[in-house]
């Protein structure tokens, strides 16, 4: 067990390599109730949340799930989370655990008069099954429509195993897959139905952060962080500065006055481990830093994501990556992460 965000969490249940690829081949089963969540109520809440995230908001239609940024005046990122519009004057916020009670305050402190939050982290549980064969094993539990559920889609009020759920197709490891949003207390009970079904096995928070990481998916404290923002990040799909929301004009100065530094995928080319903190160099001198790395099981590559000078991120650059106070040739490239073949989508 480990402790993340104030919550000890299995690291895995087999070893990492084989969850891994579990999840990549066939179907793992995450507890990640340690998320948090944030309830916004009532008239104008989509407006409202709209107003505060960097994705558009208001083009979502009930039943679909938008992931965005949650900014600060300056451009940077207080958080990435997922906005589930359940109607226009209900919506659940889904935030990274560690910055639950950061973005609830955050969030109160921006919120008009007629706008209720309620901090239902202590309420409801999460569980994420992933993989190829998530939807066939789900199917054994529910007769709610997943064949037709499109991906950052939800539905609320089905019933997985007699329990009442919300189904949504999203996920965390660049598989296809749902997460499963249920009473605290119905957690336990659910875990278990799911363990039940044949092909589905416990994973860790070790896999899930390769998992993650192979698929070029941001994490808070890594790639996204209070002094980044998300077009810093690599994060510019989903800005849409066309509308306005808390932090747009300090990113729409930034993107016209072009960008210091981007996230850029690294490949080592000698010999050692990329992990995160290592300092990037280029002709002696220092350009920048790992925010994540290792090697990629699926795609076996020594990877990194690594915040750079924007003058050294164009593929094919050589750089160094400094291990063990000695410089190691890696380049910068692109393309080389893990994604999903579209036959299995």
């Amino acid at each position: 067990m480990v402790d993340f965000g104030g919550w000890a969490l299995p690291t895995q249940y087999d070893s990492i390599l084989k969850e891994h690829a579990h999840v990549r081949e066939a179907a793992g089963l995450f507890d990640v109730s340690h998320m948090g969540e944030i309830a916004v109520t009532g008239a104008g809440a989509k407006e409202f949340v709209h107003s505060i995230l960097t994705n558009d908001v208001l083009q979502a239609q009930n039943g679909q799930a938008v992931y965005g940024i949650l900014c600060y005046e300056n451009g940077c990122a207080v958080d990435d989370l997922i906005a589930y519009i359940q109607s226009d004057s209900k919506i659940l916020l889904v935030v990274n655990a560690a910055n639950d009670d950061k973005d609830f305050a955050y969030i109160q402190s921006l919120c008009p008069p007629g706008i209720e939050l309620e901090h239902a982290s202590a309420r409801l549980g999460q569980l994420a099954l992933q993989g190829p064969k998530a939807q066939k094993a789900l199917s054994r539990l529910t007769s709610a429509p997943l064949a037709s559920l499109k991906s950052f889609h939800f539905l609320d009020g089905e019933a997985v195993a007699g329990i009442p759920c919300c189904i949504s197709r999203t996920g965390y490891t660049g598989e296809d897959g749902f997460e499963l949003y249920c009473a605290w207390d119905d957690t336990p009970a659910l875990w278990r139905a799911l363990l039940q079904v044949e092909g589905v096995k416990p994973i860790g928070l070790g896999a899930r952060d390769t998992l993650r990481f192979e698929a070029k998916l941001p994490l808070y404290g890594h790639e996204l962080r209070e002094d980044v923002t998300p077009l810093e990040a690599g994060l510019s799909f989903f800005v849409k500065l066309d509308h306005d929301f808390v932090g747009r004009d300090a990113l729409v100065a930034q993107k016209a006055a072009g960008l210091t530094r981007r996230l850029c995928e690294v490949e080592l080319k000698g010999r050692g481990i990329p992990r995160a903190g290592m300092a990037v160099a280029a002709n002696g001198a220092e350009i920048g830093h790992v925010t994540s790395g290792g090697v990629a099981p699926t795609v076996n590559r020594p990877l990194a994501l690594a915040m750079l000078d924007a003058a050294f991120s164009a593929p094919g650059t050589q750089v160094d990556l400094i291990i063990r106070d000695k410089p190691v040739p890696a380049v910068v490239g692109k393309g080389m992460f893990y994604k999903r073949k579209k036959e299995q989508e």
